[in-house]
């Protein structure tokens, strides 16, 4: 049984100026390259914290999926998730993530009916998506 608090750590070290790329890391990971994306006028040139936004929701989605169709015993071949995010300025004109739409694709299933309802159970379960405020859409497809 898992027992919480769980706690995860992270470290970012990065020099002045938002034309400089930085690294974030797990420790005992790799090192991944971050920089201001140039939609908000820096260099591009790695992860964005939006492009991480993304990539925490769909992962966490994806994993979450994974633990449920396998507690399940429901087999399926592959899980495709895109996910497109959309920042906007809210009622005090600061910006945010206001809308996070992800499609995902089941191949391979089993049993269709039950596959829609871990797709259903997993998106509700998510603790990243649980844990955030933007208006998020699915779209499953089961093949």
């Amino acid at each position: 049984m898992i027992q919480y608090p769980l706690k995860f750590n992270v470290k970012v070290n990065s020099s002045a100026g938002i034309q400089s790329v930085w690294n974030a890391q797990v420790p005992g990971q790799d090192q991944l390259k971050v920089a201001i994306p140039p939609e908000f006028e820096g260099p591009g040139g790695g992860y964005s914290p939006e492009d991480f936004f993304v990539l925490a929701t769909a992962n966490c989605f994806v994993a979450t999926f994974k633990v449920m169709a396998e507690k399940s015993k429901i087999t399926f071949d592959t899980i495709e998730l895109d996910g497109v995010s959309t920042v906007d300025r809210d009622e005090a004109g600061r910006p945010w993530i206001k809308a996070l739409a992800l499609s995902v694709t089941v191949k391979g299933a089993a049993d269709r009916e039950r596959m829609d309802r871990i797709l259903q159970k997993a998106s509700q379960s998510c603790i990243i998506l649980h844990s955030v405020k933007s208006e998020i859409t699915f779209q499953f497809t089961i093949q």
